[in-house]
């Protein structure tokens, strides 16, 4: 056998067996398989979970931001998307009145609370809807 188990692999780097299998799910390892399909971690992918911590520790920040930072790297339209929101400027729509500009923002996010509200509820730090378990 040439690397580590995922029981191994959790036991030599700290990060549990479910971390590990986020952490593949999220685009950021991906350990060899064992003809059986059994996930194989090598020198190299133990060294890239090692990084990977110091890297989180370091910035302060957590797998999802370092799953986004991939994403926005292999995707140009998300990445142009994103630029443009950034450099984008709010302005007031010509016929609304600077007075009556805020709550013009107000109904226009209730119409479309109300227009998807069929939808499932969005978790607070993504955009996609949260999964309800029964």
């Amino acid at each position: 056998m040439d690397g580590l188990t995922i029981q191994q692999a959790a036991q030599t780097t700290g990060w549990s067996p479910r971390m590990l299998r986020y952490v593949e799910d999220a685009g950021l390892i991906e350990p060899l398989r064992s003809a059986a399909g059994y996930r194989l971690y090598g020198p190299a992918e133990l060294q890239r979970l090692r990084t990977l911590r110091a890297l989180l520790a370091e910035f302060d920040i957590g797998l999802t931001d370092v799953g986004f930072a991939q994403r926005l790297r292999r995707d140009p339209a998300l990445r142009t998307a994103v630029d443009h929101w950034f450099a984008a400027a709010p302005r007031r729509p010509e016929n609304v009145p600077a007075a009556d500009w805020l709550r013009w923002e107000q109904d226009k996010h209730q119409r479309l609370l109300n227009a998807n509200a069929h939808l499932a509820p969005l978790d607070a730090h993504s955009t996609k809807p949260i999964k309800e378990t029964a």
